[in-house]
């Protein structure tokens, strides 16, 4: 449609020929159908008993995942509404790493709920401040609500772990990976202040097909997808001192041109041996320093490998950055841009460094760090999907332990911490006046989606399931919830059923501002497509020619 005003009997045309506009309730329905669209595209993902998702990609890759995040990310999504909620799921992801699917939910729900009362009259506006009170309000309930515990007990954090891995293709080892998972955050955990901090990137999540998921392991150091550079080092070093180098063991091409006249065959000797003696200068130092382990960042020389291998050090080269930043976490040592400073108080230790042979390729593995700030898990498992997943549901399971060390409070799961926000929701709208309290309302049954959809995928009544739902939390029973295996409403603290409460945060503040920002669009006006260029005539001598072929006429 093309965007016209008759002014003094002349067109004024403000868009471009082939643009659209949609306005008013128009845009926001198809808004928000689009936005309803993706959240029901997860809702049978939710939960212990929800179902997996195969995503195809145009190259024919196989994605098999139940992560929000990752099946959200792998479709191909147009609706610019839509990609909100991919964008959504982003941030929870990124800020606390669970609770992607339960967002996509949530939001979708409001989106739902706010179109009932469009529909009866109710002013997005209006919809919008109702629901920014009732998300304040339920922020406020959902702290009043959580369980403090100690940030350093592996326990909790072991349950948050597994909690955030039964609903994975990985739950049959959810004890056993959340173990490893727990294990790992607590030895990259450092006291700041008052407070712990934790950082996941300190720890190297490397997989590898073949054997089986428990045969996943922690590794108390590093390991490092590269084979020692050459045949005659030693394979095993035990009680390692690591030279860490981003400096190349080879002789520097110059960057400007030079030329050297060489005109006998002694001077060319001289110059070879000279290249010689650089590189056995700078092996020297390395050995000077103490260092029987050498990794490094840039490439080695062959004749550099070969002064190596007869001084019976072993050398690992071009190892990525990332991969040098958590060495020099996990072993102490710094790592050293010029040979000349090099002493042995720059290196690292580590109880071991040896080549193994994983699958089909052979790696280096530091291990028995002194206090490691960086660790590193190796993944296994049957088949290349079954590893891609489960790096997934590690990441989440290491993600929630994470949050728990920094912010250490957690809340029963199954529905239980939405329905008690539900339900003191309910009682704060009958507190405000007018129109907002429908939309307080309409923000409580949202919340009421979460434990409905464990429900309904876990073949249960959901209407049966939430009306013994409110009969307990109206009794004061706040953590009964969904207890998904049993097929009944239990007391999910008693299940041990946990969840840390920054992901329920989160949830509540990221759904709430989506279905917030789609609910003020009235107006979506999209560009319409560039036209191609017109081709230049074809003469017979081919495009752009005249009908000689000479060239344009």
């Amino acid at each position: 449609m093309r965007l016209s005003s008759e002014l003094a009997g002349t067109p004024v045309l403000i868009l471009r020929e082939g643009s659209t506009r949609s306005r008013g309730k128009d845009a926001l329905h198809a808004n928000i159908m689009a936005a309803r669209i993706v959240a029901e595209t997860v809702k049978s993902a939710l939960g212990p008993k929800g179902m997996d998702k195969m995503l195809v990609d145009s190259f024919g890759d196989v994605t098999i995942t139940s992560d929000g995040r990752t099946v959200l990310d792998e479709m191909d999504i147009q609706h610019p509404a839509a990609k909100m909620m991919v964008e959504v799921a982003k941030t929870q992801d990124s800020e606390v790493g669970d609770g992607t699917t339960t967002v996509v939910i949530v939001a979708g729900e409001l989106l739902s709920k706010a179109e009932e009362l469009i529909r009866k009259g109710v002013h997005p506006t209006v919809i919008i401040d109702g629901y920014r009170k009732a998300a304040e309000r339920a922020l406020e309930t959902l702290e009043k609500l959580a369980i403090p515990v100690k940030p350093n007990e592996k326990e909790s954090l072991k349950k948050v772990a597994i909690t955030s891995m039964a609903s994975k293709l990985v739950a049959e080892n959810k004890e056993y990976l959340a173990d490893i998972a727990s294990s790992a955050i607590l030895h990259v955990a450092q006291k700041i202040g008052e407070g712990y901090k934790a950082d996941v990137d300190d720890i190297m999540v490397e997989k590898k097909p073949g054997e089986s998921l428990r045969d996943t392991k922690l590794i108390n150091g590093i390991v490092v997808d590269k084979e020692v550079v050459h045949p005659g080092m030693p394979k095993r070093i035990e009680k390692a001192k690591i030279a860490l180098l981003d400096v190349p063991l080879e002789i520097e091409k110059t960057e400007f041109d030079a030329k050297i006249n060489i005109e006998s065959p002694e001077q060319m000797d001289a110059f070879l041996k000279q290249e010689e003696d650089m590189i056995k200068v700078m092996v020297e130092k390395l050995a000077k320093s103490g260092a029987n382990v050498v990794l490094c960042q840039k490439g080695i020389d062959d004749l550099a490998q070969h002064y190596l291998a007869r001084k019976n050090m072993l050398a690992v080269r071009r190892i990525k950055k990332s991969d040098m930043e958590k060495l020099s976490k996990a072993t102490g040592g710094k790592v050293a841009t010029n040979l000349d400073g090099l002493s042995k108080n720059d290196l690292g230790y580590a109880n071991l460094v040896e080549q193994r042979k994983i699958g089909d390729d052979k790696m280096t593995f530091i291990e028995g760090c002194k206090n490691p700030r960086s660790v590193a898990i190796l993944i296994r498992g049957g088949t290349e999907r079954i590893v891609d997943e489960a790096e997934r549901s590690i990441h989440d399971a290491l993600c929630v332990a994470r949050d728990v060390v920094e912010e250490p409070k957690i809340m029963a799961g199954g529905g239980a911490p939405e329905l008690e926000v539900a339900r003191q929701l309910r009682e704060y709208a009958e507190t405000l006046p007018g129109r907002e309290q429908l939309a307080v309302m309409g923000f409580a049954e949202a919340l009421e989606a979460v434990p409905i959809t464990l429900a309904e995928n876990a073949g249960l009544d959901p209407i049966d399931i939430i009306s013994e739902l409110r009969v307990h939390h109206e009794k004061g029973e706040k953590w009964s919830g969904v207890d998904v295996h049993g097929g009944k409403v239990t007391d999910m603290k008693k299940l041990g059923v946990f969840e840390p409460l920054a992901v329920k945060k989160q949830i509540i503040k990221s759904a709430s501002e989506a279905a917030c920002m789609i609910l003020k669009i009235d107006d979506v006006i999209a560009a319409g497509k560039m036209k191609a260029p017109p081709t230049p005539p074809m003469g017979p001598g081919g495009p752009g020619m005249g009908p000689y072929g000479a060239g344009p006429y």
